[in-house]
């Protein structure tokens, strides 16, 4: 469904922070990028979502084959349409309500009837708990809420697979399982995922592979299960054990 290969990136022409990634994943499949602060985890997400622009790498999408460094900004446009993306800090609109949220990009952006937006729109909600707040504005929702709110943003617009760029590092702790738990329930309906997360537990029993990353390199690629049960790697093994020594979970910036 989705590959990329060799995907470097350099800022300040100097600062090699991806140095030839390569990444697949089928459909229905949850990947969970995980690693230290610093690691190119974010950076490697946005680019496969041309958020940043990739100084190399190709790009298989739905059986085509794009060049990520000189992609034009109409096949950016056309994957984009079948593509959604969660951001860390909900990205809403304050002055908007939590209905007008997640038509906008619908109606403005895909041209969709107000009235088929709105019902896809509340389609979206419903999934994620979020039907009873639609005259609700951003301010008077808690971080857990909006963040619901800004996930069924991405699914009203019916995506083939969701980027979230650490969905749940914004959030207070005990705010963090109500994300988590729409996030289950997403994987369990066979929604295809891409997770930057420093969420252990979602990695471990919700992923189907991890991708561990450092210093812009990819040091592990396993299935869940074999990656936390067999790491092959020293530094993933290290970085394992300093994760489960602080409590599960690594809050780092990238």
């Amino acid at each position: 469904m989705l590959e990329v290969k060799g995907v470097c990136k350099t800022f300040d022409k100097t600062t090699e922070v991806l140095k030839g990634i390569d990444l697949k994943i089928n459909k229905g499949d949850v990947t969970a990028i995980l690693g230290p602060s610093g690691s190119g985890k974010t950076t490697l997400l946005r680019c496969i979502n041309f958020l940043e622009h990739a100084d190399a790498g190709t790009m298989i999408f739905d059986g085509q084959t794009y060049d990520m460094h000189s992609i034009s900004r109409g096949d950016i446009a056309k994957i984009r349409r079948k593509t959604a993306f969660v951001f860390q800090n909900y990205n809403l609109f304050l002055n908007k309500t939590v209905l007008q949220n997640v038509t906008l990009g619908l109606i403005s952006g895909r041209k969709m009837p107000k009235g088929e937006a709105e019902d896809a729109a509340v389609r979206a909600l419903t999934r994620v708990g979020m039907a009873d707040k639609l005259s609700s504005y951003p301010q008077q929702l808690s971080g857990g809420q909006q963040q619901r709110v800004a996930i069924a943003r991405g699914l009203a617009a019916n995506p083939e697979i969701i980027y979230f760029d650490e969905p749940t590092s914004a959030l207070d702790p005990e705010l963090i399982g109500e994300v988590l738990n729409v996030m289950r329930r997403l994987a369990d309906e066979g929604m295809t995922m891409l997770v930057v997360t420093h969420e252990m537990e979602f990695a471990r029993n919700v992923s189907s592979q991890v991708l561990f990353m450092d210093r812009g390199s990819v040091i592990e690629a396993a299935p869940s299960r074999e990656f936390f049960s067999n790491p092959k790697e020293e530094r993933t093994r290290s970085f394992i054990r300093s994760i489960l020594t602080k409590g599960g979970t690594e809050h780092a910036e990238n």
